[in-house]
């Protein structure tokens, strides 16, 4: 399977632009520098490529503030926070494919060449090299296959980096912070294979753009010098989860991410334990000291009470250490003390020869809980196996657990035995799939379907590693190389046990379930657990599935959906600043949106379907005359081109008892800074993006009168001009729109048979009370609170005899993309009328661009002469 790429997602767009635009005024020919690497004593120097900037920061930073403003950055920059610039984007939104593509736009707009990727573990170092083999063919077709070539460090082949510094093509370089946060790392010390230069003196030399990912995992004053030892023209920091914002440029937080559809619905399936306090029940929660001379140990158990038996916290130490008397004399707490408390292991020994370490349990049906999660996980991803594989999407399901013993074990010969879980899975399935309901929807056996992707050690067996050791390297390949496999729906792989420290860095689209099978309790975030499965899915194609009655994520939880909930939202709270109230759903509420059985037969439905039901094709016509005057104009009005500047400031050291401070001498900014300027062919440039001759080009610079500003700044003149001509463009596009039939093309009446999909009520789902009238059975999953009230009233309305929600695929073509109307009507009355209606707020005021998509919509309803096409805000506005 090849996986595919939409190059027009308009939020990873904005998100590239952020960045590009911090360099506007930059000239594209200003972009590297030639530069020469030599050490003190030396005879031979080496020569290589860099980045140069050629702009002031005082200019930067006025480009940082019109971006903030844009974009709507709340806290916004009230001085340049040095050359670090942060985007916040929400795990499953296509972070990494933004800041790669960022990479070809920089190299495009302004030529630079050098970049260096900071990653802060192995995980996340393998999925950065995936994404970049797997978008290189979808971005060579985007930058006309611009050069490039992409390596990860090595420290036995520093030689390398001679060639990352002397190409004169785009080089990225992806870096393990672990690899040079230290002056013992072999990129530090001097090399006799590189003529004794330090192998970083290479990267230094070319004032590389580097990009962190996930930086909040180096916020140490130790990570923090190593990456500005690295001499970067600028840092870009990406991440979800930030501890700094140095200059925010762009925000995609969790609650915006959620409301765009850009991520999966998280539901949480709760499978807790209720009144199971017939044993004895012992949770380590804490060990900790008190005092000088003193260790306490905090226990949860079940205590008696006056209001009686409630599982509370008590604090045991060496003078209180009996659990019947801290239980409240309850009997199955008899003879059960606590032995020893041991702060070094945090380790809580019992008189009954248990040791439980800190989040570990006894007791409390633990086992049969971890069991009935299993069952629950198996049963949930059925359902969605037997939903989904018609429309070609495979479902993965990954099971977090703590200790791989209980997944994979081995007898004192080495022979590997199958753990609990491993077992309890088997079951469980194999009783399911037996199911009349399921027969040949898996054709694959048990022991195919299940798998564990776990460290080795060098005798080949599995084992529990924290994911940073080199055990865990080729781990990390192989579930990063089984991407695209394991989306294949031939590939048997579908329940994929994994060790919790695999949570970061490693994602699949088409992960539905998450279910955490944890003995301890688990110190990972919440957002960290469900992360791995927020992506939109894939379809067998690679493409990309939007519908978000299919983009579900169950989480199996060993808790309240409440306090799932509770601790989610004050995680992101916490981490962005936001809300994010009533945004994740109990699966419980989950309701299913049933078509009334028969509507298609239905001659109330079939006398509309069958009037607007046929596809239609457009052309567009316009003056080309109108063009030249209209684009001229704009380009006249268009903002001013600025010239680069570039910036000179003296300061004297002062060295005093306080420390080394600077004494401002001199600033003094120099526009014209005798640089020569290379005009690129700017009609050539003009008509890859319009589409226009160069003639029509010629004659709307022309007729502007701006046409001489080119020599200020090429590239800023040529994208102003660009955006210019395209906005009126796209006017007289529309203005000129027609549409016509395509033959016998129309929307397939089988459409509809993604039929009972599942949606969450709320204010806005409209509960059907007469089916007769509508296409519905019992709900209507609307948008807005304008389309529940039309719905309402469509139903009570004695002037209405037939309505329906047009559904996502009802789609017509036009030039700024397709646009879905919203219902489509049958008025009663001696003649029929049949509408096509818009709904919006009354005196809404709308994008120019929805706007040009209703004129698109009116023109297409045109070519149905018994269709009234009409934009309103209520049902009375249908016949007024």
């Amino acid at each position: 399977m090849k996986l595919h790429f939409d190059s027009k997602q308009e939020y990873q767009l904005d998100a590239i632009k952020a960045i590009t635009d911090i360099f506007e005024g930059q000239p594209l020919s200003g972009g590297d520098f030639e530069f020469s690497v030599s050490s003190a004593g030396a005879l031979l120097s080496e020569n290589g490529l860099g980045n140069r900037l050629t702009l002031s920061e005082e200019q930067i930073f006025e480009n940082v503030k019109s971006i903030q403003q844009r974009n709507e950055i709340k806290d916004k920059a009230s001085e340049l926070q040095g050359m670090n610039f942060s985007v916040e984007m929400e795990t499953g939104t296509g972070k990494t494919y933004v800041y790669l593509r960022t990479i070809y736009e920089l190299n495009k707009l302004y030529g630079f060449k050098k970049f260096v990727i900071v990653v802060p573990s192995i995980a996340i170092r393998e999925g950065v090299l995936k994404n970049l083999q797997i978008t290189n063919e979808h971005f060579q077709s985007l930058y006309d296959k611009a050069a490039i070539n992409f390596d990860i460090y090595d420290s036995k082949k520093v030689s390398h980096l001679r060639g990352f510094a002397s190409a004169n093509t785009i080089q990225i370089l992806i870096l393990n912070i672990d690899a040079f946060a230290k002056d013992e790392n072999i990129i530090n010390k001097p090399n006799d294979k590189l003529t004794g230069k330090k192998p970083i003196e290479f990267i230094q030399s070319t004032r590389p753009i580097v990009i962190v990912d996930e930086p909040q995992n180096m916020e140490t004053e130790i990570r923090k010098k190593a990456i500005e030892n690295l001499n970067p023209l600028c840092t870009l920091r990406y991440s979800a989860t930030h501890t700094n914002l140095y200059n925010l440029m762009y925000s995609l937080n969790p609650v915006k991410a959620y409301d765009l559809g850009l991520v999966k619905q998280i539901e949480v399936d709760s499978v807790v334990i209720e009144n199971a306090m017939n044993d004895a029940f012992v949770q380590v929660e804490k060990i900790q000291p008190s005092g000088k001379n003193k260790i306490i140990a905090k226990l949860k158990i079940d205590v008696n009470t006056a209001k009686g038996v409630v599982r509370k916290s008590v604090t045991v130490d060496r003078d209180k250490y009996d659990l019947y008397k801290l239980s409240g004399e309850r009997d199955i707490y008899q003879d059960l003390k606590v032995t020893e408390i041991d702060l070094s292991n945090q380790v809580v020994s019992l008189s009954n020869g248990q040791m439980l370490t800190v989040g570990e349990t006894q007791g409390g049906l633990n086992d049969e809980v971890l069991r009935y999660m299993v069952q629950r996980t198996v049963e949930e991803h059925l359902k969605k196996e037997k939903f989904y594989k018609p429309k070609g999407v495979k479902v993965l399901t990954l099971f977090f657990i703590d200790k791989v013993k209980n997944y994979r074990d081995y007898d004192s010969s080495g022979n590997p035995l199958k753990g609990k879980f491993a077992q309890w899975f088997e079951e469980i399935y194999q009783n399911e799939i037996r199911k009349p309901a399921y027969a040949g929807l898996i054709p694959y056996s048990v022991d195919e379907i299940h798998n564990g992707y776990f460290s080795q050690d060098n005798k080949g067996r599995i084992k529990d590693t924290g994911g940073e050791t080199q055990a865990d390297d080729d781990t990390y390949k192989l579930i990063m190389q089984d991407k695209e496999k394991l989306l294949d729906i031939n590939t048997p792989l579908r329940f994929i046990f994994s060790h919790s420290a695999l949570r970061e860095g490693w994602d699949n689209p088409n992960v539905f379930q998450i279910c955490t099978l944890n003995e301890t309790k688990s110190e990972i975030k919440k957002r960290q657990e469900i992360g791995r499965g927020l992506r939109l899915c894939v379809n067998q194609e690679g493409q990309r599935i939007h519908d978000r009655n299919t983009n579900k994520l169950t989480v199996i939880a060993n808790e309240k959906y409440e306090d799932f909930a509770k601790a989610l939202q004050k995680e992101i709270e916490d981490d962005c600043g936001v809300k994010f109230e009533n945004r994740i759903k109990n699966k419980a509420e989950r309701k299913k949106v049933n078509y009334r059985k028969g509507f298609e037969a239905d001659p109330k439905f079939l006398q509309i379907w069958e009037k607007i039901k046929h596809k239609t094709k457009y052309s567009v016509s316009y003056q080309t005359p109108d063009l030249i005057a209209l684009a001229g104009k704009a380009v006249k009005e268009m903002p001013e081109t600025i010239k680069p500047t570039v910036r000179s400031t003296k300061q004297k050291v002062l060295i005093t008892d306080e420390g080394v401070s600077g004494q401002l001498l001199s600033d003094s900014a120099l526009n014209d800074y005798g640089s020569r300027i290379e005009i690129p062919d700017l009609l050539a440039y003009i008509q890859s993006k319009t589409e226009l001759t160069r003639d029509t080009i010629l004659q709307i610079l022309k007729k502007s009168g701006r046409i001489s500003e080119v020599l200020i700044n090429p590239q800023m003149f040529m994208d102003n001009t660009t955006n210019a001509i395209k906005s009126v463009l796209y006017e007289l596009m529309i203005d000129g729109i027609k549409y016509e039939r395509i033959g016998s093309k129309m929307y397939e009446m089988t459409l509809f048979d993604d039929a009972d999909f599942e949606i969450y009520l709320d204010n806005f789902t409209h509960s059907v009370t007469n089916p007769n009238k509508t296409i519905y059975e019992n709900y209507i999953p609307l948008d807005s609170g304008v389309e529940n009230q039309f719905a309402k009233d469509c139903e009570t309305s004695e002037n209405i005899e037939f309505y329906f929600k047009l559904p996502n695929w009802f789609k017509i073509p036009t030039p700024i993309g397709n646009y879905n109307p919203d219902w489509a009507v049958v008025f009663k009355g001696e003649k029929k009328i049949y509408f096509v209606a818009e709904t919006k707020s009354e005196g809404q005021e709308l994008l120019k661009s929805e706007k040009q998509k209703i004129k698109c919509g009116k023109e297409h309803f045109k070519e149905f002469t018994e269709v009234v096409y009409k934009q309103v805000s209520s049902v009375k506005d249908l016949t007024t």
